[in-house]
């Protein structure tokens, strides 16, 4: 950073010069005079809410369309041009700006929620030094200072024209674009790299599962040879409380638990858990129906202390022969899921009986053998479970690296011009 501290030593030896923004530029409504009809057959497109929201540059893909004719005078967005979002619903989300780097190849628009605000054509500032700018704390703050409102925050459009934003020169907004572009597209990288990781342990992990399920070695018996299957009984999220007996809903299985559980994250009262089903320490508890067929079959480990109530969207199984982590790593093999699609029955919901999955077959080696496929299928787990933890972890810390030296390049001596 030390060329950029020589420019501005240079070039702007008493600092910075700053301007507001309602003296080098000026506000544009968004789409006038529109019905919700005019959102159904559009023929133009148009920047939304949530476009905005989420780039801070627009570099062009804009899906969603609107109804213009050619008689109309409405507004269209240009290179430059700095996209705001109107409105919030809490105050830390208020215009946001989106700014857009490449000159549209079509009249395109920006929703009636949202605004623009365009420099004057003789105040030297580029799109790509602008998209860092209007997304940097020091602005951030002074946007949100002009919001106001009860159940949604407004901005003021009068307090966001004062505003002073520094304008240095246009070798300086050069070199600090090529820094923060930099930063930026290393977090991508990193991003799409943990991500094409995490996509190749996937693969490697689901591979390797087949394999130690198909040695060929092994004898097959069905479920219902090997196991004892029931049905848990039914009880609904509002009976659901903060202590008590233990149980798991059908849902957490596959939205809250991983391979197996120890503990649970919901409790019954005592009165009426006694009334319902449950499965012991062990035992395997096995989503028996769902909206969708990829539900069916989800299940884990119950390896807690004591017995915990199921759903009764759930089966229990239980076997004396069959280790419990062997068994639910057997259910999420592609062998079992082609099984089970033969015996599940779809109308509203998708299901499976008892007397069904009782006939899907199971490889069962000795028990031995089970806990060590068990065992290096579990680390096998962890390892990948560790990755995408580490995801959004590695992504923040460069993000963060990202806004420390936004927030650094564009803090600087000020100068008041106007």
């Amino acid at each position: 950073m030390s060329k950029i501290d020589d420019l501005i030593t240079k070039m702007c030896p008493n600092g910075i010069p700053t301007y507001p923004l309602g003296e080098i530029g000026e506000t544009i409504s968004g789409l006038r005079g529109k019905s919700k009809s005019d959102f159904t057959e559009g023929n133009a497109p148009f920047v939304s809410y949530v476009d905005i929201s989420n780039n801070p540059a627009l570099n062009f893909n804009v899906q969603r369309l609107v109804k213009v004719d050619a008689s109309e005078n409405q507004n269209e967005i240009r290179l430059g041009d700095v996209l705001i979002t109107g409105s919030s619903e809490t105050k830390v989300d208020v215009g946001l700006t989106s700014v857009v780097t490449v000159q549209p190849n079509v009249k395109t628009y920006i929703n009636s929620f949202c605004f623009i605000w365009r420099p004057n054509q003789d105040i030297e500032i580029l799109p790509d030094f602008s998209k860092h700018l209007f997304r940097g704390q020091k602005f951030r703050d002074k946007v949100i200072a002009t919001a106001n409102g009860v159940t949604r925050q407004n901005i003021s459009k009068p307090k966001l024209l004062a505003i002073r934003i520094p304008v240095p020169p246009i070798e300086i907004q050069k070199e600090i674009v090529a820094i923060l572009d930099k930063i930026s597209t290393l977090e991508s990288e990193l991003k799409l790299e943990l991500e094409a990781e995490l996509e190749a342990r996937k693969l490697q992990y689901a591979f390797y599962r087949e394999s130690l399920f198909e040695d060929g070695h092994s004898p097959s018996k069905t479920i219902s040879q090997v196991s004892t299957i029931w049905r848990g009984r039914r009880f609904v999220k509002d009976d659901i409380i903060d202590e008590g007996v233990p149980a798991i809903h059908y849902g957490e299985i596959y939205t809250k638990y991983g391979l197996s559980a120890t503990v649970t994250y919901s409790f019954l009262d005592p009165i009426l858990a006694a009334k319902l089903r449950f499965a012991s320490p062990g035992d395997v508890v096995l989503v028996s129906a769902g909206e969708t067929i990829e539900d069916i079959g989800k299940s884990l480990a119950w390896l807690g202390k004591q017995d915990v109530v199921i759903h009764d969207a759930c089966y229990g199984i239980r076997s004396e022969t069959v280790d419990p982590r062997y068994m639910v790593h057997f259910f999420n093999t592609f062998n079992f899921r082609s099984q089970l699609r033969k015996f599940i029955s779809s109308s509203k919901i998708s299901a499976i009986s008892t007397e069904k999955l009782g006939k899907v077959f199971i490889p069962v080696p000795n028990l031995e053998r089970q806990k060590e496929i068990a065992d290096i299928l579990d680390k096998m787990d962890a390892h990948l479970n560790s990755i995408v933890k580490c995801l959004p972890t590695e992504i923040k810390a460069r993000r963060q690296q990202y806004e420390y030296y936004r927030n650094k390049l564009l803090t600087f001596k000020e100068l008041d011009v106007a």
